[in-house]
């Protein structure tokens, strides 16, 4: 083929690769150059399974000449959150601690399913530092850069996610999100993030932060290997205490009805305020994009920001509590100090915060009774300045 297989669709190459236009081995070839060239200034990456990407990549090929029926995802590239397990590598979690850790024996089960889908994965992502960041600043591996322009944050805490992704090092990356780390690299990097419903995706052999609020989710360029691969990744797991035996729901389909018969509203109140006028400006473009007129506003969000930090600080407080202690001067600086404050908060606020929560929680989904879509901005701001502290 004339076309370079990173510069198309996951969908794409899959189509390309189960007809014989093109190679699995190609296409990877293609995303190594491409991590090669691009790498060292964007740093996306803290690992590269180059020689797993190559075999996996030959036999995708030899099943292609054997006449097999091939995946999904054929051929298409992939990487993940260095929070992932990947068999044979060290899970780092963007820590200087678990550099210590013996490499993983087996991979995350969201890796496992989307090989199942005949996708190939070639490395590792940088993070924040156990994901608790919002930057894409790394202190111990250094930022992962806007690849629109390097000088800018990729957003944190999956900034390799999204940065791999919009640079086109991969077709699909996969991320996580506990208060908006797939949603604000996907925002400040120009990409498609998805942030499904809680326990919809398998959690297990990745690295926990907060685990009454981690998901895990996929990041791509379009909204249909979006689709895919989430259609690829679900089912249910025993080995995730947070998901229930449930039916797959396969979201592919619903994009070829497009948007007809959808009820769409705009969020109004504290989705209008506060933050830079760009933002609301391009949430207001696709809502007149979609001739969408009405609005709603969601109830007591500022609290629920607050709440959803409350736990946030006390969880992961409680599950780093142990290394503080050990080896503080191995924190990035910042990080440690929320962990120390997260040690601090009082037992009744955690309580009020969890019971707020539960409340929000079913006033939200009874706002889904007159509505089907709400449009809102993801961020407050575009990408910030690589050293200029944020915190939204």
């Amino acid at each position: 083929m004339t076309q370079n297989p990173i510069t198309m669709s996951a969908a794409e190459v899959a189509a390309a690769v189960s007809s014989g236009k093109l190679t699995a081995t190609q296409s990877v070839e293609a995303a190594l150059a491409r991590i090669d060239a691009l790498n060292p200034e964007i740093n996306a990456f803290t690992a590269i399974t180059r020689a797993r990407a190559m075999k996996h990549a030959a036999n995708i090929d030899a099943r292609c000449a054997r006449g097999e029926k091939l995946g999904a995802l054929a051929g298409a590239v992939f990487a993940v959150k260095n929070l992932y397990d990947i068999a044979g590598v060290t899970t780092l979690a963007g820590s200087k601690i678990n550099r210590d850790h013996a490499p993983a024996q087996s991979d995350a089960t969201l890796v496992q399913r989307l090989e199942a889908q005949d996708a190939i994965l070639v490395g590792a992502l940088n993070m924040g530092e156990y994901a608790y960041d919002f930057t894409g600043e790394n202190a111990h591996y250094g930022p992962s850069c806007n690849p629109h322009d390097a000088l800018y944050m990729s957003g944190g805490s999956s900034g390799g996610s999204g940065a791999a992704a919009a640079a086109g090092m991969a077709h699909i990356t996969l991320g996580s999100d506990t208060n908006g780390s797939i949603r604000v690299p996907s925002s400040f990097c120009g990409l498609f993030g998805l942030k499904p419903t809680y326990g919809r995706l398998s959690r297990a052999r990745t690295f926990p932060f907060v685990s009454s609020f981690d998901h895990l989710g996929p990041m791509a360029r379009s909204a249909v290997d979006l689709a895919i691969s989430y259609d690829g990744m679900q089912g249910s797991d025993a080995a995730d205490a947070a998901q229930a035996p449930r039916a797959i729901e396969p979201v592919l389909a619903g994009l070829d009805s497009g948007l007809a018969g959808l009820r769409i509203a705009r969020a109004g109140g504290y989705f209008t305020r506060g933050g830079h006028a760009d933002s609301f400006a391009a949430a207001d473009q696709v809502a007149s994009a979609l001739d969408v007129t009405a609005s709603i506003e969601l109830p007591e969000v500022q609290r629920a920001r607050a709440a959803a930090y409350l736990i946030t600080m006390a969880e992961g407080a409680a599950l780093h509590l142990d290394r503080v202690r050990a080896r503080p001067d191995d924190f990035d600086p910042d990080v440690r100090d929320r962990l120390i404050a997260g040690t601090m908060v009082p037992a009744a606020y955690v309580v009020k915060a969890q019971k707020f929560r539960r409340w929000f929680h079913d006033a939200v989904l009874k706002l889904f009774e007159e509505v089907d879509v709400i449009i809102a901005p993801a961020t407050p701001c575009r990408a910030p300045l690589i050293g200029q502290k944020i915190c939204f």
